[in-house]
């Protein structure tokens, strides 16, 4: 099951809710932005956090667009991003900065129109 849910983003490989996010990442984790500066949009809805052992994935507002990244091998830190182009218009940017914290993960999230933190906790 472990070398399974490390390769996969299955919801059953969520684990309990006292996990350490140092020790044990893996899996699937969920926070709702709040916007610390600008305009957030994608705060009216939770967002989805999942890490493995080679890439991690953060979906805001659990939308259409998602910011990929690759964890450094302690899992101390995460750095994820996405760029969104359209023909006649600029590069947009979107990143999330995370790093475990306890029992759960905290992050900051930018875009050019807003930036907001999150706390990422396990699913219940």
């Amino acid at each position: 099951m472990a070398a399974l849910c490390g390769a996969t983003f299955s919801p059953a490989c969520a684990r309990p809710a006292h996990a350490d996010a140092q020790k044990d990442p893996y899996g699937l984790w969920t926070g709702t932005l709040i916007a610390d500066q600008g305009t957030c949009e994608e705060t009216h809805a939770p967002s989805t956090f999942q890490v493995d052992q080679t890439r991690t994935t953060f979906t805001p507002a659990d939308g259409s667009i998602s910011l990929h990244g690759t964890p450094d091998a302690q899992h101390q830190h995460y750095h994820l991003q996405a760029v969104v182009s359209s023909p006649g218009s600029k590069p947009f940017p979107m990143v999330l900065e995370a790093h475990p914290q306890d029992d759960t993960i905290v992050g900051t999230y930018g875009t050019p129109r807003c930036r907001a933190h999150v706390v990422f906790r396990r699913p219940q």
